[in-house]
């Protein structure tokens, strides 16, 4: 596989690190310390073409490969890894599906807005008795003429608040297991849908996470994605690309936790030397240098498969699991080299511990990312050998 850069890779890099470092760094302590959203950024950025970058240009897409959306979130999120996630929910979880499953009509009225920024989009998929069984949906969705009557609720909302559109994930045949789940899009707004209070979280606060009630909804025949039955399977396809999306936050993360780190050891002294002198401080660095590039090469091999047409589910999850993990393991070196600072708001590493937790987390936790990897390669190893 060729890893090698190309000139579109650089030009989203360079925009968004500049973005980033010029508009996002000023503020980001003061959001994350006061729960404050980000939404005049957002709009910057959507207008910079970040909202639908792998998307064809005929639905408003800036029709760039996969590397270069992975390069743009890791960018994004050295700097606010809630900027970063706001946007890969939007591009993998609800213009994605829209774009893999929608019909004509449902792209025109939904995925161009998404692709343009003019709307910003959300998933909804847990529940209070559903997280990582993501089988065990009570949501509904009963059709009534032209409208399914949706009732239930979702939990850890993403832009649960702001976001205007969501893929929805609900229950029409409780008699079918998962093939009896279906996908719905839904408006924010539609008469019976109630963003709850926010959640008060430990990291990624400048997110807008809420939970959403369903209490005889009225959504529209017409906004079924896909058929039903094939909500589980939509919901798949979102997540695989979304894991992508989180690898790369993590991966945003990680450097970020290395840079500070590399910063701090050339200006602190301890004993009389700069921390760079010492070996016990080299091998850390060393280490975190090691394990993120080995992360990013896992992450860009998962986003050429994707970009190839290949099935990328292995390597999505592989590509989440080890980018997350090295994210919280990196961000707990650097408090670690900023010694009692590190554990003070003075600096940001004690920010991107908070922040790297949550990518361990969600769309879907390491456990459930090692299952994943487990059964496609039990499943590899039966095809080979009969």
């Amino acid at each position: 596989m060729d890893f090698t850069y190309t000139e579109e890779n650089e030009l989203i890099r360079q925009t968004a690190r500049e973005f980033a470092k010029e508009k996002l760094a000023p503020g980001v302590a003061e959001r994350d310390k006061n729960m404050i959203y980000p939404g005049e950024y957002l709009k910057e950025l959507a207008e910079l073409g970040f909202y639908g970058i792998f998307f064809p240009e005929e639905y408003g897409g800036a029709a760039m490969d996969s590397v270069s959306y992975c390069i743009a979130i890791e960018e994004l999120s050295k700097v606010d890894a809630s900027v970063g996630v706001i946007i890969s929910v939007t591009n993998s979880l609800t213009a994605y599906p829209i774009f893999k499953f929608g019909n004509e009509e449902q792209k025109q009225k939904f995925l161009i807005p998404l692709c343009s920024g003019n709307k910003l989009g959300g998933f909804c998929l847990t529940e209070p008795g559903a997280g990582s069984d993501a089988g065990a949906q009570t949501t509904t969705a009963v059709l009534d003429g032209d409208h399914y009557i949706v009732n239930g609720a979702k939990h850890f909302v993403t832009s649960g608040k702001n976001g205007d559109m969501f893929v929805v994930t609900v229950v029409t045949d409780k008699s079918a297991g998962i093939k009896g789940t279906s996908s719905l899009i839904i408006e924010q707004g539609t008469p019976g849908m109630t963003p709850q209070p926010p959640e008060h979280k430990l990291g990624i606060r400048g997110t807008d996470t809420h939970a959403i009630t369903f209490e005889d909804c009225r959504v529209p025949a017409a906004n079924l994605l896909g058929k039903e039955g094939e909500g589980f399977k939509i919901a798949l396809t979102a997540l695989d690309s979304a894991r992508m999306g989180v690898a790369s936050q993590a991966l945003g993360i990680a450097q970020a936790s290395l840079d500070a780190s590399l910063d701090y050891v050339h200006e602190r002294q301890q004993f009389g030397k700069y921390l760079k002198s010492f070996q016990a401080i080299q091998f850390k660095l060393a280490d975190m240098e090691t394990r993120i590039n080995a992360a990013r090469l896992l992450l860009y091999q998962s986003a050429l498969k994707k970009d190839s047409g290949q099935r990328y589910s292995k390597e999505a999850a592989m590509a989440k699991v080890y980018c997350s993990e090295t994210a919280m393991w990196a961000a707990t070196q650097a408090v670690q080299i900023f010694g009692g600072y590190g554990y003070t708001t003075e600096y940001p590493v004690e920010r991107f511990m908070r922040d790297a937790k949550i990518t361990e987390i969600y769309e879907g936790t390491s456990e459930i990312q090692r299952i994943v990897i487990a059964a496609n390669l039990l499943g590899e190893w039966a095809k080979a050998h009969g």
